[in-house]
């Protein structure tokens, strides 16, 4: 029962796509309204859009597979930064999902250490994501690996303005 994990191509952009949707909602759709939800992944969150950022300049994506079977995924960002961080070189995670029947089980790990891995080869002083102030499994999680609160941003889930943290580590 190993875990691997590879780049993603533009071929993957379906699969991106849909696991992004899905694990965004499996996410968070108990902690928001339904209509906040549907209005999120019908206008801001869309397949076409997610599957146009596959490939795009200054992205990487990063499939993870237990086995065979898909397990999670990555997207890392590089040259969008806060003013807080206006003055380092860092590597943005975007994104850092497990499928639902995967959490627990190692992927998470597994997408942070090459997260951190990643920014060391490109020559990067830290990484640096957003989550949900109400995410407490991730926050945790972060924590956990060392990354620290330096600020904070609005996130627009339909109508809902939500309180992102801004949370980096060091590499």
């Amino acid at each position: 029962m190993g875990f691997s994990i590879r780049e993603a191509t533009i071929d993957d952009a379906v699969l991106i796509a849909d696991i992004s949707r899905q694990t965004f909602y499996d996410s968070f759709a108990a902690d928001n309204t339904k209509e906040n939800m549907d209005k999120f992944l019908r206008e801001q969150f869309t397949r076409g859009k997610l599957m146009l950022e596959v490939g795009t300049r200054d992205t990487t994506f990063l499939l993870a597979y237990h086995n065979s079977e898909i397990a999670g995924y990555l997207k890392l960002r590089d040259g969008r930064k806060p003013a807080a961080l206006s003055g380092m070189n860092v590597l943005e995670i975007a994104r850092l999902y497990a499928l639902s029947t995967m959490i627990g089980k190692g992927v998470g790990r597994l997408l942070m250490q090459k997260s951190i891995g990643t920014a060391q080869e490109r020559n990067k002083e830290a990484v640096w994501l957003g989550v949900w102030e109400k995410n407490h499994r991730a926050i945790d999680f972060y924590t956990r690996w060392g990354f620290e609160k330096f600020g904070e941003q609005d996130f627009l889930l339909g109508d809902d303005v939500q309180n992102d943290w801004l949370m980096m580590r060091r590499v």
